[in-house]
């Protein structure tokens, strides 16, 4: 539901401050930085897919001018004018050259045919994917009803969070349908809900 509705409208605008809330609540955000502080070497270039309101980016893990966010949503007013903005489409855009690319809460958006053509899709020169997205169980299903009741979310996060939980990912479901038959990867999952990938080349 979110995906469809303007960028400024005050349902949007609720239901990505609430994203905020689950992504602190499940850690994404930690472990997606400690993960680039782990990995990354100096000069390395982020590339960051569905940045949404671009929150993940921070002046201690990276200087701006080598992070490139791409959103279907406008630059943030808070964007930094060195970090690079692409407001396209995923599919449609030129993705820069980088040596990192990360994402959050994004991949489970797409089907199968779809994350395979965004495998094709990552730069030559990417040798290191690091994404977070739902893990698909039942228990997660259950701990986002009473999450919602708990903080009494918006419709649009209750809807969402339950959906995209649903179109989760388990074991290597995520790097076989990016094809990434060449890459090795390692996965994990967290009681909080969170399914990790780290890819490298």
């Amino acid at each position: 539901m979110l995906d469809s509705l303007p960028a400024t409208a005050p349902e949007a605008v609720r239901s990505r401050r609430e994203l905020r809330w689950i992504n602190a609540i499940m850690g994404n955000h930690r472990w997606l930085r400690r993960s680039l502080r782990s990995h990354s070497q100096a000069g390395d270039r982020v590339l960051e897919l569905g940045a949404g309101d671009g929150s993940l980016w921070t002046p201690a893990l990276l200087p701006p001018s080598q992070w490139t966010a791409l959103d279907l949503a406008p630059r943030p007013a808070d964007w930094p004018e060195s970090a690079h903005w692409l407001q396209e489409d995923l599919f449609q855009a030129s993705l820069p050259e980088t040596e990192i690319v990360v994402a959050n809460l994004f991949l489970h958006h797409f089907t199968t045919d779809s994350l395979a053509a965004i495998g094709r899709k990552l730069p030559a020169s990417c040798r290191l994917l690091i994404a977070c997205e739902p893990a698909r169980r039942a228990l997660h299903q259950w701990q986002g009803r009473t999450l919602s009741t708990l903080l009494q979310l918006s419709a649009v996060t209750r809807h969402d969070m339950l959906v995209s939980i649903r179109a989760g990912f388990l074991r290597n479901e995520l790097p076989a349908a990016l094809g990434l038959a060449d890459w090795k990867w390692r996965v994990s999952t967290t009681l909080l809900g969170a399914y990790q990938l780290t890819a490298w080349k």
